[in-house]
């Protein structure tokens, strides 16, 4: 899947240079960025990732022509949002989900879908917006759909909990031991038996390295990021922060 993609992307980058126009993926999952990002590192583009809002999970890759810089850059040209009111209900974010796909739309043609109370915002590409904008019921309940500007959709706040402690190395089964409270022993057979992600992607390899950027996650016990390794304690074990996500 890796392959493909980046295939795809090295026709992109491409078609960019050659037309002088932006050219863009659908929503890409975090694993998807991830490898995008660093094969854009080595090529001679401008790729800027969105998904419509601050903090989004899912987000478009986009290539710019030369005139045009990432602070340039105005998502609004090229991804939509759609808020759904539930007054006499609560639908959850399955539920809003199974609906969308219900209507025969691709789930990489939809972004993040923001739940609140009574209703909710999902970011969309432009060619799905129409779609999204006719559906009436989520689940159960009852909705009204109608088109927002990007900007008028609230940024939610992700909650974190800081975690510090130290490490004789920064490698993988070391700092999954301290972000997620285990002993170095089961964090490496944690690893080994496939349960940690290494920046979304499966690592078996206990040492490899971690550094501040990296995300990691435990199934089963959660996702965090590492914010910082520096600095010596008195028995010279390095100490690292990162922050759990909630």
């Amino acid at each position: 899947m890796e392959e493909n993609l980046l295939r795809r992307a090295a026709d992109l980058a491409e078609r960019c240079e050659r037309t002088a126009t932006v050219t863009s993926t659908a929503f890409l999952t975090p694993a998807e960025q991830y490898a995008l990002t660093n094969w854009a590192r080595h090529r001679d583009c401008t790729l800027v990732l969105h998904g419509g809002g601050a903090g989004c999970e899912r987000r478009a890759a986009f290539f710019l022509p030369f005139y045009l810089t990432a602070e340039d850059f105005d998502p609004a040209e090229h991804l939509c949002a759609v808020h759904f009111s539930a007054p006499f209900g609560a639908p959850g974010h399955r539920d809003y989900l199974g609906a969308i796909l219900g209507l025969g739309i691709r789930r990489e043609w939809v972004g993040d879908i923001l739940v609140q109370d009574h209703g909710a915002y999902v970011f969309c590409l432009p060619s799905v917006a129409p779609a999204l904008l006719e559906l009436e019921q989520v689940g159960r309940t009852g909705v009204k759909a109608a088109a927002v500007e990007l900007a008028a959709v609230p940024v939610p706040e992700r909650k974190v909990r800081p975690v510090t402690f130290t490490v004789q190395s920064a490698r993988l089964d070391a700092v999954v031991s301290g972000m997620f409270r285990l002993s170095r022993t089961s964090a490496a057979a944690q690893i080994r038996a496939g349960a940690v992600h290494l920046n979304y992607t499966e690592c078996l390899r206990p040492d490899a390295p971690v550094a501040p950027g990296d995300v990691l996650s435990l199934r089963g016990a959660g996702k965090g990021s590492v914010t910082e390794v520096g600095g010596m304690s008195r028995k010279g074990r390095q100490f690292v922060t990162a922050e759990l996500w909630q």
